[in-house]
């Protein structure tokens, strides 16, 4: 069974009260349920982490190897433009992933309009607020399905 993984970055556990006019109103918690009830609705596997470390999200990655995860849906939030690290542990295991922002980088300031990610991700969803995850989560099953 394909599995998808969905990974929060850095101050995601505190969506629904930090800056709700960039980041809406929803909680991580409503996005998780979300995407889980839409994975698991097309018969797959989800999982989901998020981590203020990014020690723990690169771990999370390397085992997503040995997890047979099949896809991996991240939100990299402020490592976007400053992890090399993250990309180079999503490159090492070869995962195809999607790449998510609940804002549009390229509306803000000039240093979020740079990812270390989008070039090597299969595609980017952003700006559409907590509806990015369901489109980003749509298009991992539409490819994991295909």
């Amino acid at each position: 069974m394909a599995h998808i993984l969905l990974l929060h970055g850095p101050n995601l556990n505190l969506l629904g009260q930090r800056e709700p006019e960039v980041y809406g109103s929803d909680t991580l918690d409503s996005i998780n349920m979300a995407a889980k009830k839409q994975v698991e609705a097309a018969n797959l596997r989800f999982s989901s982490l998020q981590s203020n470390s990014e020690a723990e999200l690169i771990n999370a990655i390397q085992h997503a190897k040995t997890d047979n995860v099949s896809l991996i849906v991240i939100n990299p939030a402020a490592f976007t433009h400053t992890s090399v690290a993250l990309r180079d542990a999503l490159l090492a295991v070869d995962i195809p992933f999607i790449e998510v922002h609940l804002s549009n980088p390229h509306r803000r300031e000039a240093f979020r309009r740079h990812s270390y990610f989008s070039d090597v991700a299969l595609a980017v969803v952003a700006g559409f607020g907590a509806d990015s995850y369901r489109y980003a989560i749509d298009a991992a099953i539409k490819t994991l399905q295909h």
